[in-house]
């Protein structure tokens, strides 16, 4: 029997040629990372929920040693990618992350992630309203339509819910996170806030996945059921 990719392989090809269109390279990072990273770089605060044992894999480390843990989102490779290349920059970071939660049909301790970021000059949420509706457009359909919503991250000034409407269902569903890369973040980068702005987007890679062929677990990607990976086109979009 030939071998196949997996879906979640598939997709992360597809969207590296989709950004790729629109300059985007593709950056990765650690998924062992440490706290700085993870959480102070991105002004996530020491009283923030994520930070609990109860909510990420904490590992354990020699005396003297920072804090080292699972990352519990690709976010800290804006913060990499940054210090190695610094702005402007235009990147997607795709990467398996992990939580500590219960496993059922919407969610798994482990899944895979697509980070966005942009930064330059004078770039603003046009830009990153842009950028994401032409990758709906050609991901799932020329006719898709995205809204923005109001919400808050600690590492985006100001956050926004993104929903792409659904005709077949009459209705909005939340896709992913976005917003404006905030200043202390491009600080912790070493970049410098006064010159340089930024969009940054999260999304779940299995629920795009979900979402564009019907696909009703997201268990079903970590099965290791042969019969799922065989039901996917490996063709490009």
């Amino acid at each position: 029997m030939p071998g196949r990719l997996h879906p979640v392989s598939i997709a992360i090809r597809d969207f590296a040629a989709i950004f790729g269109r629109m300059g985007f390279g593709v950056a990765y990072g650690p998924e062992l990372e440490t706290e700085w990273y993870n959480f102070d770089a991105l002004n996530i605060p020491p009283d923030h929920p994520s930070r609990d044992m109860w909510d990420t894999f904490w590992v354990k480390t020699k005396a003297g040693e920072g804090r080292a843990l699972l990352r519990t989102h690709t976010s800290p490779v804006q913060v990499r990618a940054l210090e190695k290349h610094g702005a402007p920059i235009r990147v997607i970071a795709p990467g398996k992350v992990f939580r500590n939660e219960a496993t059922d049909a919407t969610h798994e301790a482990q899944f895979y992630q697509l980070e966005g970021l942009a930064v330059g000059e004078n770039i603003s949420l046009a830009h990153l309203k842009g950028t994401l509706d032409r990758f709906v457009r050609e991901y799932f359909d020329a006719s898709a339509k995205l809204r923005f919503r109001p919400s808050y991250f600690p590492f985006t000034e100001p956050s926004v819910e993104v929903d792409m409407w659904f005709p077949a269902q009459e209705k909005w569903l939340e896709v992913m996170g976005a917003g404006m890369v905030h200043p202390k973040v491009l600080e912790n980068a070493g970049v410098d806030p006064a010159k340089y702005q930024g969009f940054a987007f999260g999304a779940g890679i299995e629920r795009l996945l979900m979402i564009k062929h019907g696909i009703p677990d997201a268990r079903l990607f970590h099965s290791g059921d042969i019969r799922f990976v065989y039901g996917f086109d490996e063709k490009p979009v």
